[in-house]
């Protein structure tokens, strides 16, 4: 990691995908048919603590909408990113390092997919979550809410040891509301496939 500064984040992500509940990515180390055939997924996080180099990222929020047209383990995928707008600059330039997988950490391991990286984009970003509720506001871009799934005693089913680049410990959700649109994306992923955890990354 010799070009990067040290990094870490503490916080919460989650994420609205295309395909049918449950996503068999997961299942198969990113080689199976997605069940639509392509992937169109926005990841969306928050940051309660975490710092790059010397400039703090506490409380700010970032999202990346990935496209792959078929298996996301086959690639040719495309990455779009968006950063808080109300950090300064500094915060904004750290945020589109770590987010774009420059940086290394679990953002990377997006990178062997993606062959189209677009520039990233600052934008008004709402994250809020209460109880097994997600939701992402980013007007004229992005709003999606999704709800983890309950099983035994209406407490919500977790999966455990699942190979996803953000977390092998992921909360198995679905879309209520899920739409997307920038660039040449177009997702409406209401009622299809979500996770949620929390996550702890480091680097260096």
């Amino acid at each position: 990691m010799s070009n990067t500064e040290r990094w870490r984040i503490e916080g919460e992500y989650f994420e609205s995908c295309n395909c049918t509940v449950l996503c068999p990515c997961l299942l198969s180390h990113l080689a199976a048919n997605p069940t639509e055939g392509h992937c169109d997924v926005v990841l969306a996080i928050h940051i309660n603590r975490g710092s790059y180099g010397a400039v703090d990222l506490s409380g700010l929020n970032a999202v990346q909408a990935l496209s792959t047209p078929g298996p996301m383990g086959q690639g040719n995928g495309v990455l779009a990113v968006y950063v808080d707008s109300r950090g300064s600059a500094e915060q904004r330039d750290a945020l589109g390092k770590i987010f774009s997988g420059a940086a290394g950490g679990p953002p990377s391991l997006f990178s062997p997919l993606i062959s189209k990286l677009l520039p990233t984009k600052p934008a008004a970003i709402e994250f809020a979550m209460e109880g097994r509720q997600r939701r992402l506001s980013m007007p004229g871009l992005a709003e999606i809410a999704i709800e983890g799934l309950t099983g035994a005693n209406q407490n919500v089913v977790w999966l455990e040891n699942v190979s996803h680049p953000f977390s092998s410990h992921l909360a198995v959700a679905q879309g209520k509301e899920s739409h997307y649109r920038d660039h040449d994306f177009n997702f409406n992923n209401s009622g299809r496939n979500g996770h949620f955890s929390p996550i702890n990354w480091s680097v260096g």
